[in-house]
């Protein structure tokens, strides 16, 4: 199961790379002069809710052509999916290596990536098939990812996101998620909408929405309790917690579950 990662005060502002050292390192991040405003209360209706397995540990969701897609974890249950929303049940599904720990995935130009936890890979597949193209190797932990359209974006389960070139998974930039208080830590399953991101953080019932320009948390969503409410219950103290976001362009609604959920719910940002 994944634990919470103690750590130490990180970047708060747009980490940059060097002009003109051309080493591909980031510089040192500074503190920011100004005063971060507190986030809005993003209020939502859920207008829609159907099944989802209980028997998957959601780490990654996505819409994708209108059809949905979902990643999950824990080692020899780990599993890329194509999801029949209505019923819950995989259309397309494949196993992935029983020794890796299967994290967030995203899709860009017909390409699957899917993040491993601790292993240090990250896997590609052609998006109709599942046949895997390639994997890259990635230092750091593997929490959540989206894209911009671009550039692949990475969560890392501290309060640091990265943007990354898809071809080369080599990191362009470093921001650091802050709010009021400070930085913002355990930020997973991301997804990108209308030019903000959005994170749900690990163990909580919050989805924060991201400024991915300097990252600054300029929106909060309030999900406690949404299960009990539809006569749902889950294991919390096992680590079922809410986690996965995907987004219909086409519908404007965001769709959200947790992991072993029964539910997957449909809803609209006010």
């Amino acid at each position: 199961m994944k634990k919470i990662i103690a750590f130490a005060l990180v970047v708060v502002s747009i980490v940059t790379y060097s002009a003109c050292t051309g080493d591909n390192k980031p510089t040192e991040a500074v503190e920011p002069t100004n005063t971060i405003t507190t986030p809005i209360n993003i209020a939502f209706n859920i207008i829609n809710s159907f099944p989802h397995d209980t028997s998957s540990y959601t780490q990654g969701l996505i819409l994708y052509n209108n059809t949905l897609y979902e990643g999950t974890g824990l080692e020899q249950h780990s599993k890329l999916m194509q999801v029949d929303l209505k019923s819950g049940k995989p259309s397309q599904s494949i196993s992935i290596d029983p020794t890796f720990f299967g994290e967030g995935i995203t899709i860009l130009n017909d390409t699957i990536y899917q993040l491993t936890w601790q292993n240090h890979k990250v896997l590609v597949y052609d998006a109709k098939t599942f046949r895997k193209i390639k994997e890259f190797t990635w230092e750091r932990e593997g929490w959540g990812i989206t894209h911009n359209g671009t550039d692949l974006i990475i969560s890392t389960g501290e309060s640091n996101i990265y943007f990354v070139d898809p071809a080369t998974f080599k990191v362009k930039t470093i921001i650091g998620v802050t709010d009021n208080n400070g930085p913002v830590g355990n930020v997973n399953e991301l997804e990108y909408v209308d030019g903000a991101i959005y994170a749900n953080i690990y163990l909580t019932d919050f989805i924060i929405k991201i400024d991915p320009s300097n990252g600054h948390v300029i929106g909060k969503m309030d999900l406690t309790g949404i299960l009990q409410q539809a006569g749902k219950s889950v294991a919390y103290e096992n680590g079922f917690v809410l986690n996965g976001i995907a987004y219909d362009s086409l519908k404007k609604s965001f769709f959200i579950t947790g992991k072993k959920w029964p539910l997957l719910f449909e809803m609209k940002l006010n």
